[in-house]
C-alpha cells in the first residue's frame, strides 16, 4: 500500500520543521543576518560599530524615548519599563543568555522599540550596530 511511505515523508517533514524552530541562535548568528541586510540595504557597508551602536543605543532621535528609558544605561542591568514599570531582564547577551536566542522574539521586540524610539522600523545598520555594541559589553 503507498499510505506508509507518504507517512513516512510527512512525518520526516514535520520533524525537520519542528526541528528548525526549535533551533536555538546565537547573537553571533543575528549579527549575520543584519550584516546580510545591511549589504544588500547600503552598497556602501563598511561593518558594524559598536560605538555607534551605543551612540544610538543612548540617543532620544528627536522623540520622548532612548533605548536606556526602559533598558537602563548600563544594558547588563534589569531594566523597568517606562509607563508600567515592569522589571525587564538584562539586554545584553552577557548578563542574559535568552536574549538574542529566538529569532521570533528578535525581531517582535526590535519591531515595538524602534518604533517607540525612533518612530519608524530600524535599519539592519542600526540593528547590528545596537547588537555589536550589546556584545561588546561584559557582566
Amino acid at each position: 500500500m503507498r499510505v506508509f511511505p507518504m507517512l513516512q515523508a510527512a512525518t520526516a517533514a514535520i520533524a525537520l520543521s519542528v526541528a528548525s524552530f526549535a533551533r536555538a541562535e546565537t547573537p553571533a548568528d543575528f549579527l549575520r543576518s543584519f550584516e546580510a541586510a545591511a549589504k544588500q540595504d547600503a552598497a556602501g557597508f563598511a561593518g558594524f560599530s559598536a560605538q555607534r551602536g551605543a551612540a544610538f543605543f543612548k540617543s532620544t532621535h528627536g522623540r520622548e524615548w532612548s533605548c536606556t528609558s526602559c533598558h537602563t544605561p548600563n544594558p547588563t542591568a534589569t531594566g523597568a519599563h517606562a509607563k508600567t514599570n515592569k522589571p525587564i531582564a538584562p539586554l545584553a547577551p552577557a548578563a542574559n543568555a535568552e536574549r538574542f536566542a529566538r529569532p521570533d522574539k528578535v525581531e517582535k521586540w526590535f519591531k515595538r522599540n524602534c518604533n517607540d524610539v525612533v518612530g519608524r522600523a530600524c535599519t539592519p545598520l542600526e540593528k547590528g550596530d545596537v547588537l555589536a555594541y550589546l556584545m561588546s559589553l561584559k557582566k
